[in-house]
């Protein structure tokens, strides 16, 4: 507790009255100030802690929970009950759902948790990056080696979870051959039924023939 102090500035006592020193009635100037004042009692010194993400051990301060996981028998428990218990496994009580009652803990290395929570975000952030759409170019001329040339690339894209745009390109007098155009794309869909679903049958645009290609989801 802050300790009061005498007022004014110069030494000795001074008669009420006389001078800006000596004793105050209470509300004045000088003497003790309640926290939050101005003087004597200093908050600066009091920086607030970041909330945690988790209550954890002491910091649960409700008088039962409802304890989970392996090592534990599940069940309701005193929360001084399921303190001893993760001390004794030298662990700590974390309160993983909070808005249920009794809250739901785990005994768990709180540590340990928190790193593999951020490791798991991480990879899926990275899993979860928006795909780029890579673009195969045909002609209805085509032949077999050009195509399975570009079936493979396509095929690499898919598996790197990107779209794939195959287009048959035609020029001048060749878009009168939009139907061997199709069969070409329809060729390319079967090529990669196995990694790519096609997500709509080939349709025109202009003077190209366009079919899109999606990677196809793992099997459970």
């Amino acid at each position: 507790m802050a300790v009061p102090q005498k007022g004014g500035g110069g030494g000795g006592y001074r008669p009420p009255g006389q001078g800006g020193g000596g004793f105050r009635p209470p509300g004045g100037g000088g003497g003790f100030k309640k926290p939050g004042g101005g003087g004597g009692f200093n908050r600066g010194r009091f920086v607030p802690r970041k909330e945690a993400e988790h209550r954890i051990n002491h910091f649960i301060r409700v008088p039962q929970v409802r304890l989970v996981g392996d090592n534990v028998e599940p069940g309701v428990y005193s929360t001084q009950d399921a303190l001893r218990m993760a001390q004794e496994q030298q662990l700590d009580l974390v309160e993983i759902s909070p808005n249920v009652d009794p809250p739901v803990c785990k005994i768990i290395d709180y540590n340990k948790f928190l790193y593999d929570k951020k490791k798991k975000e991480k990879e899926m952030k990275a899993k979860s990056k928006a795909s780029e759409v890579k673009e195969i170019r045909f002609t209805p001329n085509t032949d077999d080696h050009d195509f399975d040339f570009k079936a493979k690339h396509a095929e690499s894209f898919l598996k790197e979870g990107n779209k794939v745009k195959a287009y048959v390109q035609f020029k001048g007098r060749a878009i009168q051959f939009q139907e061997r155009g199709q069969l070409l794309l329809l060729k390319f869909a079967e090529r990669l039924a196995e990694i790519g679903i096609l997500e709509s049958m080939p349709k025109m645009e202009g003077r190209r023939m366009l079919a899109m290609f999606a990677p196809k989801g793992k099997k459970k």
